[in-house]
Protein backbone atom coordinates (compact mmCIF):
# COMPACT_ATOMS: atom_id res chain seq x y z
CA UNK A 1 0.00 0.00 0.00
CA UNK A 2 1.31 3.41 -0.94
CA UNK A 3 1.68 5.87 1.90
CA UNK A 4 1.37 9.62 1.20
CA UNK A 5 4.12 11.79 2.59
CA UNK A 6 3.23 13.81 5.65
CA UNK A 7 3.04 17.59 5.38
CA UNK A 8 5.91 19.61 6.82
CA UNK A 9 3.72 20.91 9.62
CA UNK A 10 2.77 17.40 10.70
CA UNK A 11 -0.84 17.77 9.48
CA UNK A 12 -2.74 15.33 7.33
CA UNK A 13 -2.05 15.23 3.58
CA UNK A 14 -3.81 17.97 1.65
CA UNK A 15 -4.43 20.10 4.77
CA UNK A 16 -2.33 22.95 3.37
CA UNK A 17 -4.24 22.98 0.08
CA UNK A 18 -7.57 22.82 1.94
CA UNK A 19 -6.51 25.76 4.11
CA UNK A 20 -5.52 27.83 1.10
CA UNK A 21 -8.82 27.01 -0.59
CA UNK A 22 -10.74 28.11 2.51
CA UNK A 23 -8.72 31.32 2.75
CA UNK A 24 -9.39 32.06 -0.91
CA UNK A 25 -13.13 31.53 -0.43
CA UNK A 26 -13.17 33.83 2.61
CA UNK A 27 -11.31 36.51 0.66
CA UNK A 28 -13.78 36.28 -2.24
CA UNK A 29 -16.73 36.41 0.18
CA UNK A 30 -15.23 39.47 1.86
CA UNK A 31 -14.84 41.31 -1.44
CA UNK A 32 -18.40 40.36 -2.43
CA UNK A 33 -19.69 41.97 0.76
CA UNK A 34 -17.55 45.03 0.07
CA UNK A 35 -18.44 45.22 -3.61
CA UNK A 36 -21.45 47.61 -3.26
CA UNK A 37 -19.27 50.14 -1.47
CA UNK A 38 -16.29 49.62 -3.79
CA UNK A 39 -18.44 49.97 -6.94
CA UNK A 40 -20.18 53.08 -5.59
CA UNK A 41 -16.85 54.64 -4.62
CA UNK A 42 -15.29 53.80 -7.98
CA UNK A 43 -18.16 55.38 -9.92
CA UNK A 44 -19.22 58.35 -7.82
CA UNK A 45 -15.89 59.33 -6.27
CA UNK A 46 -12.91 58.12 -8.23
CA UNK A 47 -14.71 58.22 -11.56
CA UNK A 48 -16.17 61.70 -11.07
CA UNK A 49 -12.87 62.96 -9.69
CA UNK A 50 -11.05 61.83 -12.82
CA UNK A 51 -13.79 63.27 -15.01
CA UNK A 52 -13.61 66.63 -13.22
CA UNK A 53 -9.84 66.67 -13.63
CA UNK A 54 -10.24 65.94 -17.33
CA UNK A 55 -12.83 68.66 -18.00
CA UNK A 56 -10.69 71.22 -16.17
CA UNK A 57 -8.49 71.14 -19.30
CA UNK A 58 -11.41 71.64 -21.71
CA UNK A 59 -13.84 74.41 -22.61
CA UNK A 60 -16.90 72.54 -21.29
CA UNK A 61 -19.60 74.97 -20.19
CA UNK A 62 -22.70 72.99 -19.27
CA UNK A 63 -22.12 69.67 -17.51
CA UNK A 64 -24.04 67.77 -20.22
CA UNK A 65 -22.54 69.60 -23.18
CA UNK A 66 -22.10 67.27 -26.15
CA UNK A 67 -18.88 68.71 -27.57
CA UNK A 68 -15.87 70.44 -26.09
CA UNK A 69 -12.25 71.14 -26.94
CA UNK A 70 -8.96 70.73 -25.09
CA UNK A 71 -7.67 74.14 -23.94
CA UNK A 72 -4.74 73.16 -21.72
CA UNK A 73 -4.12 75.32 -18.66
CA UNK A 74 -6.39 78.14 -19.78
CA UNK A 75 -9.00 77.46 -17.07
CA UNK A 76 -6.35 77.40 -14.34
CA UNK A 77 -4.92 80.71 -15.52
CA UNK A 78 -8.40 82.22 -15.63
CA UNK A 79 -9.19 80.90 -12.16
CA UNK A 80 -6.00 82.33 -10.67
CA UNK A 81 -6.82 85.75 -12.12
CA UNK A 82 -10.54 85.70 -11.29
CA UNK A 83 -11.54 88.51 -8.90
CA UNK A 84 -14.40 86.55 -7.32
CA UNK A 85 -12.12 83.58 -6.69
CA UNK A 86 -9.59 85.88 -5.00
CA UNK A 87 -12.29 87.31 -2.71
CA UNK A 88 -13.59 83.86 -1.88
CA UNK A 89 -10.08 82.68 -0.93
CA UNK A 90 -9.59 85.73 1.29
CA UNK A 91 -12.94 85.04 2.97
CA UNK A 92 -11.96 81.40 3.46
CA UNK A 93 -8.59 82.49 4.89
CA UNK A 94 -10.22 84.67 7.56
CA UNK A 95 -12.70 81.90 8.27
CA UNK A 96 -9.87 79.39 8.68
CA UNK A 97 -7.75 81.62 10.94
CA UNK A 98 -10.52 82.85 13.25
CA UNK A 99 -12.76 79.79 13.46
CA UNK A 100 -9.95 77.25 13.82
CA UNK A 101 -8.25 79.25 16.58
CA UNK A 102 -11.34 80.06 18.63
CA UNK A 103 -13.08 76.72 18.29
CA UNK A 104 -9.92 74.82 19.29
CA UNK A 105 -9.34 77.02 22.34
CA UNK A 106 -13.03 76.92 23.23
CA UNK A 107 -13.22 73.15 22.89
CA UNK A 108 -10.21 72.68 25.19
CA UNK A 109 -11.66 75.05 27.81
CA UNK A 110 -15.09 73.41 27.69
CA UNK A 111 -13.61 69.91 27.87
CA UNK A 112 -11.50 70.81 30.92
CA UNK A 113 -14.54 72.30 32.68
CA UNK A 114 -16.80 69.32 31.90
CA UNK A 115 -14.07 66.86 32.90
CA UNK A 116 -13.95 68.33 36.41
CA UNK A 117 -15.90 66.58 39.18
CA UNK A 118 -19.02 68.76 39.10
CA UNK A 119 -22.64 67.84 39.74
CA UNK A 120 -24.82 66.85 36.76
CA UNK A 121 -21.72 66.58 34.61
CA UNK A 122 -23.34 64.19 32.14
CA UNK A 123 -26.35 66.47 31.76
CA UNK A 124 -24.12 69.45 30.95
CA UNK A 125 -22.17 67.39 28.42
CA UNK A 126 -25.41 66.42 26.68
CA UNK A 127 -26.72 69.99 26.63
CA UNK A 128 -23.49 71.43 25.26
CA UNK A 129 -23.20 68.72 22.61
CA UNK A 130 -26.79 69.12 21.35
CA UNK A 131 -26.05 71.88 18.77
CA UNK A 132 -23.50 69.62 17.06
CA UNK A 133 -26.04 66.95 16.16
CA UNK A 134 -28.41 69.46 14.62
CA UNK A 135 -28.37 69.94 10.86
CA UNK A 136 -26.23 72.87 9.75
CA UNK A 137 -29.11 74.06 7.57
CA UNK A 138 -31.46 74.12 10.58
CA UNK A 139 -28.87 75.93 12.69
CA UNK A 140 -28.35 78.45 9.88
CA UNK A 141 -32.08 79.14 9.68
CA UNK A 142 -32.28 79.62 13.44
CA UNK A 143 -29.37 82.07 13.47
CA UNK A 144 -30.79 83.83 10.42
CA UNK A 145 -33.79 84.65 12.56
CA UNK A 146 -31.62 85.62 15.54
CA UNK A 147 -29.58 87.99 13.35
CA UNK A 148 -32.59 89.94 12.08
CA UNK A 149 -32.63 93.67 12.74
CA UNK A 150 -35.54 93.00 15.12
CA UNK A 151 -34.10 89.66 16.28
CA UNK A 152 -33.04 88.46 19.70
CA UNK A 153 -29.36 89.45 19.39
CA UNK A 154 -30.13 93.11 18.70
CA UNK A 155 -32.75 93.01 21.46
CA UNK A 156 -30.18 91.63 23.92
CA UNK A 157 -27.70 94.33 22.90
CA UNK A 158 -30.30 97.02 23.52
CA UNK A 159 -31.02 95.62 26.99
CA UNK A 160 -27.38 95.92 28.08
CA UNK A 161 -26.78 99.30 26.45
CA UNK A 162 -24.80 98.17 23.39
CA UNK A 163 -25.49 99.49 19.88
CA UNK A 164 -28.47 97.62 18.45
CA UNK A 165 -30.33 97.60 15.15
CA UNK A 166 -27.42 96.18 13.16
CA UNK A 167 -28.46 94.38 9.99
CA UNK A 168 -26.05 91.50 10.54
CA UNK A 169 -26.75 89.73 7.28
CA UNK A 170 -26.40 92.83 5.08
CA UNK A 171 -23.30 94.66 6.36
CA UNK A 172 -20.35 94.47 3.94
CA UNK A 173 -17.98 96.64 6.02
CA UNK A 174 -14.91 94.86 7.35
CA UNK A 175 -14.46 94.67 11.10
CA UNK A 176 -11.00 96.29 10.90
CA UNK A 177 -12.53 99.03 8.78
CA UNK A 178 -15.18 99.64 11.44
CA UNK A 179 -12.62 99.68 14.25
CA UNK A 180 -10.35 102.27 12.64
CA UNK A 181 -13.38 104.40 11.74
CA UNK A 182 -13.87 104.95 15.48
CA UNK A 183 -10.58 106.88 15.40
CA UNK A 184 -11.64 108.96 12.41
CA UNK A 185 -9.70 106.91 9.83
CA UNK A 186 -11.41 106.29 6.51
CA UNK A 187 -10.49 102.76 5.39
CA UNK A 188 -12.96 102.52 2.51
CA UNK A 189 -10.09 102.66 0.03
CA UNK A 190 -8.01 99.98 1.72
CA UNK A 191 -7.34 96.67 -0.06
CA UNK A 192 -10.04 94.09 0.56
CA UNK A 193 -7.79 91.87 2.67
CA UNK A 194 -6.79 94.65 5.07
CA UNK A 195 -10.41 95.55 5.82
CA UNK A 196 -10.83 92.21 7.56
CA UNK A 197 -13.84 89.92 7.41
CA UNK A 198 -17.14 91.70 6.95
CA UNK A 199 -19.67 92.05 9.75
CA UNK A 200 -21.86 89.50 7.99
CA UNK A 201 -19.01 87.02 7.58
CA UNK A 202 -18.01 87.53 11.23
CA UNK A 203 -21.57 86.76 12.32
CA UNK A 204 -21.53 83.52 10.32
CA UNK A 205 -18.15 82.64 11.85
CA UNK A 206 -19.55 83.19 15.35
CA UNK A 207 -22.41 80.82 14.56
CA UNK A 208 -20.03 78.17 13.27
CA UNK A 209 -17.78 78.46 16.32
CA UNK A 210 -20.83 77.96 18.56
CA UNK A 211 -21.90 74.80 16.74
CA UNK A 212 -18.48 73.16 16.23
CA UNK A 213 -16.91 73.65 19.66
CA UNK A 214 -18.99 70.79 21.17
CA UNK A 215 -17.88 68.38 18.43
CA UNK A 216 -14.20 68.86 19.21
CA UNK A 217 -14.99 69.04 22.92
CA UNK A 218 -15.83 65.31 22.79
CA UNK A 219 -12.40 64.55 21.31
CA UNK A 220 -10.64 66.53 24.04
CA UNK A 221 -12.78 64.90 26.72
CA UNK A 222 -11.67 61.46 25.53
CA UNK A 223 -8.04 62.60 25.55
CA UNK A 224 -8.35 64.12 29.04
CA UNK A 225 -9.72 60.88 30.47
CA UNK A 226 -6.62 59.06 29.21
CA UNK A 227 -4.28 61.26 31.25
CA UNK A 228 -3.23 59.37 34.42
CA UNK A 229 -4.43 60.95 37.67
CA UNK A 230 -1.07 60.13 39.24
CA UNK A 231 0.54 62.93 37.24
CA UNK A 232 -1.76 65.53 38.81
CA UNK A 233 -1.34 64.01 42.27
CA UNK A 234 2.45 64.16 41.96
CA UNK A 235 2.29 67.74 40.68
CA UNK A 236 0.01 68.70 43.58
CA UNK A 237 2.45 67.21 46.08
CA UNK A 238 5.24 69.27 44.49
CA UNK A 239 3.14 72.40 45.01
CA UNK A 240 1.99 73.01 41.45
CA UNK A 241 -1.15 75.13 41.15
CA UNK A 242 -4.12 74.15 38.97
CA UNK A 243 -2.99 76.65 36.34
CA UNK A 244 0.55 75.22 36.35
CA UNK A 245 -0.82 71.69 36.06
CA UNK A 246 -2.86 72.72 33.03
CA UNK A 247 0.14 74.26 31.22
CA UNK A 248 2.72 71.66 32.24
CA UNK A 249 0.63 68.45 32.14
CA UNK A 250 -2.74 68.82 30.46
CA UNK A 251 -1.81 70.91 27.44
CA UNK A 252 1.33 68.94 26.46
CA UNK A 253 -0.51 65.63 26.71
CA UNK A 254 -3.38 67.03 24.63
CA UNK A 255 -1.01 68.01 21.83
CA UNK A 256 -1.71 65.00 19.54
CA UNK A 257 -5.44 65.70 19.81
CA UNK A 258 -4.86 69.41 19.22
CA UNK A 259 -3.02 68.57 16.00
CA UNK A 260 -5.90 66.35 14.87
CA UNK A 261 -8.50 69.00 15.67
CA UNK A 262 -6.57 71.73 13.86
CA UNK A 263 -6.14 69.61 10.73
CA UNK A 264 -9.81 68.58 10.67
CA UNK A 265 -10.89 72.16 11.34
CA UNK A 266 -8.66 73.48 8.56
CA UNK A 267 -10.16 71.12 6.01
CA UNK A 268 -13.69 71.92 7.15
CA UNK A 269 -13.31 75.70 7.26
CA UNK A 270 -11.72 75.94 3.81
CA UNK A 271 -14.62 73.89 2.40
CA UNK A 272 -17.45 75.80 4.11
CA UNK A 273 -20.54 75.99 1.93
CA UNK A 274 -23.92 75.36 3.51
CA UNK A 275 -23.99 78.26 5.99
CA UNK A 276 -23.07 80.84 3.34
CA UNK A 277 -25.48 79.31 0.82
CA UNK A 278 -28.45 79.27 3.20
CA UNK A 279 -27.88 82.61 4.93
CA UNK A 280 -26.41 85.01 2.36
CA UNK A 281 -25.82 83.32 -1.03
CA UNK A 282 -22.35 84.91 -0.82
CA UNK A 283 -23.52 88.48 -0.20
CA UNK A 284 -23.40 91.28 0.58
CA UNK A 285 -20.96 92.31 -2.17
CA UNK A 286 -19.33 88.83 -2.12
CA UNK A 287 -18.07 89.34 1.43
CA UNK A 288 -19.38 85.90 2.45
CA UNK A 289 -18.57 84.18 -0.83
CA UNK A 290 -16.62 80.95 -0.29
CA UNK A 291 -14.61 78.94 -2.83
CA UNK A 292 -17.00 75.99 -2.70
CA UNK A 293 -20.03 78.26 -3.10
CA UNK A 294 -18.37 79.93 -6.08
CA UNK A 295 -17.56 76.54 -7.61
CA UNK A 296 -21.19 75.51 -7.10
CA UNK A 297 -22.58 78.62 -8.80
CA UNK A 298 -20.07 78.42 -11.66
CA UNK A 299 -20.93 74.79 -12.31
CA UNK A 300 -24.70 75.21 -12.32
CA UNK A 301 -24.77 78.71 -13.75
CA UNK A 302 -26.70 80.39 -10.94
CA UNK A 303 -26.65 84.18 -11.49
CA UNK A 304 -23.83 83.64 -13.98
CA UNK A 305 -23.27 81.64 -17.19
CA UNK A 306 -22.42 78.02 -16.46
CA UNK A 307 -18.73 77.20 -16.78
CA UNK A 308 -18.09 73.68 -15.54
CA UNK A 309 -14.48 73.62 -16.75
CA UNK A 310 -13.55 76.77 -14.88
CA UNK A 311 -15.33 75.47 -11.77
CA UNK A 312 -13.37 72.21 -11.98
CA UNK A 313 -10.11 74.13 -12.21
CA UNK A 314 -11.08 76.19 -9.14
CA UNK A 315 -11.90 72.98 -7.28
CA UNK A 316 -8.47 71.48 -7.93
CA UNK A 317 -6.72 74.72 -7.01
CA UNK A 318 -8.65 74.73 -3.73
CA UNK A 319 -7.74 71.07 -3.17
CA UNK A 320 -4.06 71.92 -3.72
CA UNK A 321 -4.27 74.80 -1.22
CA UNK A 322 -5.88 72.56 1.40
CA UNK A 323 -3.26 69.87 0.79
CA UNK A 324 -0.36 72.30 1.15
CA UNK A 325 -1.71 73.91 4.33
CA UNK A 326 -2.45 70.51 5.86
CA UNK A 327 1.01 69.25 4.93
CA UNK A 328 2.64 72.27 6.57
CA UNK A 329 0.54 71.86 9.69
CA UNK A 330 1.38 68.19 10.04
CA UNK A 331 5.05 68.82 9.39
CA UNK A 332 5.44 71.43 12.12
CA UNK A 333 2.63 70.74 14.58
CA UNK A 334 3.24 66.99 14.80
CA UNK A 335 6.95 67.48 15.48
CA UNK A 336 7.69 66.10 18.94
CA UNK A 337 4.25 64.59 19.52
CA UNK A 338 5.48 61.00 19.18
CA UNK A 339 6.44 60.98 22.86
CA UNK A 340 2.79 61.51 23.83
CA UNK A 341 1.39 58.49 22.00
Amino acid sequence: MAVQAAQPGGGPPGASQSGKMMQRRETIAGYLFLSPYLITTAIFFVGLLLYAFFISFTNLRATFQASYEFVGLQNYVEALTDREFHKSLINAFWYFIIVTTLQTAGAIALAVILNAPIKARRLYRTLFYAPSVTSSVVISMIFLWLYLRTGFINYAFSMIGLPSGTNWMASPNGIFQNVVSLFGIDASGWPYFLKGPSVTWTAIMAMNIFTTIPTFMVMFLAALQNIPDQLYEAAGIDGASAWQQFWQITLPLLRPTIVLVIVLSTIGTLQVFDQAFVMTKGGPLDTSLTPVLLIYTKTLGEDTPANASLAAAMAFILAAIIFIITLIQRRYLERGTEQYF
